[in-house]
């Protein structure tokens, strides 16, 4: 909480170039590109850190193959391209994957079709990725025996990325970069909400309130409570990152867009896990869509669905569970079918998608027809940039289109410098090198972190240390080389090491115990919340991040 205090500290009665509004994927890689170009920067959202739609995605970094099927061939080909980069630049992160799609009476193409497009989906992606092949139905139940066959096709096997620890996380080091190395010119907070905004004399004088909750509040994205001081901020420009809200904040900005946002409702379900092999089983759903049944840990995602709402809010119901539950166990042989009660946790959430403001009723057209586009757009008159749409795949495009945007107007009186400190090779986006990445993975040797995992699918802890924290995580090797209970798991079955803890309360900005299990960590979807409750070290992880236990 200190980090927090004193980056609230330092937004009170301050001047930055851009005020970025919004902090999930669209607005910590605006803020952290932008911060990279030595603009000064401030980061603001009125709940945590990709508290919203960016903690509801599928963990997926892929190229769109379905989006074949609508000929979008360029919109593939950069999707490709920057999941390929992604890949490149966040090797610890994101891996490769194996996609195994079974086409069974459901698929909406026969299976010479979906072949042809498994291989043109590898050459759009530059043959950067294992080669494509093709199963006949008795090959697909030798090598995965949990599928069924009986209306099987065929199966087209390809590859994709995914995200080793949650989407939330990957938000999250877009924010402890810019703020490392880049903290002369860089503020974040959580649990800011702008409430007001002027445009006068060619700048913004802005109006924030800190909505943290305290100790016992419950935290909630509709909470109207607010401090008695306001914080006021004054900048030159307002990047809009607010996601599924964008229409909303342009409208008490009274900035114009030729785009606008709907909705999409996707869930997933986390159940134990369903195959012990590192990969994604894929399938046509009874509405011919594709889901997944995607690893994450010892456990198993199932979802996505794709239903038309007006409510960012829309939660999950008893339709939505039954039907996903109903469409795996038609296309898996299972010993017992899953059921409600082997559900873990849940993920609902909404995707902005960008359409034109055109007047079209969209309610008329085939809605999964929607791809996830994104558009930047430019109010010149009250200088606000706003990220509308969107997908976690092509996030570094956002922040170098954010930066394009902003380079080629004259909102600014100093040039734009970029800092040579940033790691991935100079950009302000990447993990640190393959060289200091050896080096760590050496010296946590030394202290014991070579031992293998009790959750996680890496080869050793040392290597999900440095996934989580980078070149910071050589205070957990030195803590644990002066005190080997630092090594332990803190709460059973998690691989989160008591010396781990002080990292997460001094660095991370965790407000409230759901910024840690949720986002911070993925503890709340791989454990069950009545498991969490309960375990003996929940105590000391909440002593230890000054917030409240769940019994409190």
């Amino acid at each position: 909480m200190k980090r927090r205090q004193q980056q609230l500290a330092a937004l009170h009665e301050s001047t930055v170039d851009v005020l970025v509004v919004g902090a999930g994927f669209n607005g910590t890689v605006a803020a952290s590109a932008l911060a990279g170009t030595g603009r000064s920067v401030a980061l603001i959202d009125r709940g945590d850190f990709a508290s919203f739609t960016s903690q509801q995605s599928s963990n997926l970094a892929w190229g769109g193959f379905k989006y074949l099927e609508n000929y979008e061939i360029p919109l593939v080909m950069k999707l490709c391209r920057s999941r390929n980069r992604l890949m490149r630049e966040y090797p610890s992160a994101i891996s490769e994957v194996r996609f195994w799609a079974t086409l069974d009476t459901t698929a909406p193409f026969p299976p010479w079709l979906a072949a042809l497009g498994s291989a043109a989906y590898w050459a759009l992606g530059r043959f950067a990725t294992k080669a494509p092949r093709f199963h006949r139905p008795q090959a697909l139940k030798r090598h995965e025996p949990v599928i069924r066959i009986d209306t099987a096709k065929a199966a087209v096997e390809y590859s994709d990325a995914y995200f080793k620890d949650n989407d939330a996380r990957f938000a999250w080091n877009f924010v402890r970069q810019a703020l490392h190395q880049h903290a002369n010119h860089t503020t974040a907070v959580n649990y800011v909400e702008l409430v007001g905004a002027e445009y006068h004399d060619n700048q913004w004088q802005v109006e924030l309130h800190d909505r943290a909750p305290g100790p016992q509040d419950h935290v909630s994205h509709t909470d109207s409570r607010l401090p008695q001081d306001p914080i006021r901020l004054r900048c030159k420009a307002i990047v809009n990152a607010a996601g599924p809200f964008a229409d909303d904040l342009n409208q008490l900005l009274k900035a114009e867009t030729e785009h606008r946002i709907v909705y999409s409702k996707g869930i997933h379900l986390v159940v134990p896990r369903i195959t012990d092999h590192e990969r994604v089983l894929a399938f046509f759903d009874d509405s011919r869509r594709l889901f997944f049944v995607i690893p994450m840990a010892h456990r198993s995602v199932i979802g996505t669905t794709d239903t038309r709402t007006d409510n960012p809010y829309e939660p999950i119901t008893d339709e939505d569970r039954h039907f996903v539950l109903d469409q795996v166990n038609a296309r898996l042989d299972l010993a017992t079918p899953l059921t409600l009660g082997d559900v873990i946790s849940e993920r609902s959430g909404v995707r902005p998608l960008v359409v034109r403001d055109d007047g079209v009723d969209y309610d008329s057209i085939d809605w999964t027809s929607l791809s996830r586009k994104h558009a930047i757009e430019v109010d010149e008159d009250r200088k606000v940039v706003s990220i509308m749409g969107g997908k976690l795949t092509d996030c570094i495009n956002v922040g170098e289109e954010v930066i394009e945007a902003i380079k080629s107007r004259r909102w600014f009186t100093t040039p734009e410098r970029h800092d040579a400190s940033c790691e991935g090779g100079g950009h302000w986006y990447g993990e640190g090198s393959a060289e200091e990445r050896q080096q760590f993975l050496h010296a946590a040797k030394a202290v014991g972190l070579d031992r293998k995992p009790s959750v996680e699918r890496e080869p050793s802890m040392a290597a999900v240390l440095w996934r989580r924290h980078g070149s910071l995580a050589y205070e957990v090797v030195d803590a644990l080389a002066s005190d080997p209970r630092q090594g332990e798991e803190v709460l059973a079955d998690s691989d989160i090491l008591r010396g781990e803890l002080p990292l997460y309360a001094e660095y991370e900005m965790v407000v409230t115990l759901e910024d840690f299990l949720r986002r911070r960590t993925k503890l709340a979807m791989i454990h069950r919340a009545t498991d969490l409750a309960n375990d003996p070290g929940l105590a000391e992880v909440c002593d230890h991040l000054g917030v409240a236990t769940p019994h409190s």
